[in-house]
């Protein structure tokens, strides 16, 4: 019986069937963005709350109530300092955590919000089987579409990765964009094996999240490692970067997460140095994602008659 070659035996063929499967395409930049701001701001968290221990199997109480946290204190301060700055945000919510807070979901939902799929018990995708991942994709679009009202266009994948038929899917399921991957910094267009999909990226990254920073594993390794200041002089830093350059600046945190007192006090001061910029366009990610759609329909017009 043959051994699997290991990856430095592979022939030129398999290391770049396996590059071109999910690649980023043309980047979608407007050249001024809506009102004739200079940057593009998008908030985003994820009401991951009770499944992250429930997607391991994990029922003890005290796990449990770290991300009912997120649901009883941690939700209501987030809508609350959006509202008090007039800031929409997409809030990508995995199916269990809206069947366990209707209402919530509801109020993500409702203008000037937008609410995403974000899995079904925050499962991670990329171990699971084909046929079992569409069917948990389109449970949660259902579930969210039942409680709301309101269809779903956008999908955070669990585990911001794509397993072998992700991209599939979501083309199935008819989702208009995605934001789980980390190509750029700026929408682009999703490649699939050379072959534009139509599927506009807002991509994410660690830098721009808070959970790396601030999670707690009682019994494993992960810890809270950077001061809650230290990691809002990062984002200052990434918003001010997105700002000369005139893209676009994408933020991912939890409520479980960024609504404890301490952390709050960043995401406060950040929008407070965001707001102090007059040419801001605040954005849901599905506004975003129509942006970077209308600049790929100008970019197709122009090489037409180029």
């Amino acid at each position: 019986m043959s051994e699997t070659p290991e990856p430095w035996q592979w022939p030129e063929r398999a290391w770049r069937r396996h590059v071109e499967a999910v690649r980023a395409g043309r980047r979608l930049v407007p050249q001024q963005w809506p009102g004739g701001a200079r940057v593009a701001v998008a908030l985003s968290f994820d009401p991951d709350h009770e499944t992250i221990p429930l997607r391991d199997g994990e029922t003890s109480p005290g796990r449990l109530a770290q991300g009912e946290y997120g649901a009883r204190v941690g939700a209501g301060r987030v809508l609350e300092l959006l509202a008090e700055h007039r800031v929409p945000a997409t809030f990508f919510m995995p199916a269990v955590s809206a069947l366990l807070h209707p209402a919530e979901a509801r109020d993500y939902a409702s203008e000037p919000h937008e609410i995403g799929v974000h899995g079904w018990i925050h499962e991670r995708n990329t171990l699971l089987a084909r046929e079992d991942e569409r069917d948990l994709l389109a449970r949660a679009m259902e579930s969210l579409a039942e409680i709301t009202g309101v269809r779903p266009t956008g999908i955070r994948t669990p585990s911001w990765d794509f397993s072998e038929s992700t991209l599939d899917t979501i083309r199935e399921l008819g989702f208009a964009y995605d934001s789980s991957l980390m190509a750029d910094d700026e929408p682009y267009e999703i490649v699939a094996e050379g072959e534009p999909t139509g599927i506009v990226e807002i991509p994410v990254d660690w830098i721009r999240d808070d959970a790396p920073y601030f999670t707690m594993d009682r019994y494993g390794s992960v810890r809270p490692h950077t001061r809650p200041r230290d990691v809002l002089e990062i984002w200052v830093d990434e918003f001010d970067a997105a700002y000369r350059a005139g893209g676009v600046f994408q933020l991912t945190a939890h409520p479980h997460v960024i609504g404890h007192r301490s952390r709050l006090v960043v995401l406060r001061e950040l929008l407070d140095h965001i707001r102090a910029h007059g040419d801001v366009w605040f954005a849901t990610h599905a506004e975003l994602a129509d942006a970077a759609r209308a600049e790929a329909t100008r970019l197709d017009t122009a090489g037409a008659t180029s």
